[in-house]
């Protein structure tokens, strides 16, 4: 059974720092998308970044503030994020799919079969 757990959540200032956390078992994602997605209150579930064998991708919003990071032996996924906004406050959830995906199509939720729960991330201005 394939798993996804989140960690890191929590509250913080506009301009601090969080690094989220995805715990995959079940398989290894070693070759496939694993991707960050968001929901914040009232809103549809938003790109975030994703991750495909080193290519990276973030959304405008989040580019130069957000990294995402791959544990391959570990088995896990990892996002720095900084200067954080008011804005960027949402649930946070990891997302990882059977194939390699790359450009436009790691944006839809469409394309990932697995989904963590999701941590909270609440940034107060």
């Amino acid at each position: 059974q394939v798993r996804l757990v989140e960690s890191g959540g929590g509250s913080v200032q506009a301009g601090g720092s969080l690094r989220l956390s995805c715990a995959a078992s079940g398989r290894s994602f070693t070759y496939s998308t694993m991707a960050w997605f968001r929901r914040a209150p009232g809103r549809d579930r938003e790109f975030v970044a994703a991750w495909t064998n080193a290519y990276t991708d973030y959304a405008d919003s989040v580019k130069g503030r957000f990294t995402i990071s791959r544990d391959n032996a570990k088995n896990t996924l990892d996002l720095q994020m900084i200067s954080l906004k008011p804005e960027d406050t949402a649930l946070y959830y990891c997302a990882a799919t059977s194939g390699p995906y790359y450009n436009h199509r790691v944006y839809s939720g469409d394309v990932y079969e697995y989904w963590g729960q999701g941590t909270q991330v609440t940034v107060s201005s």
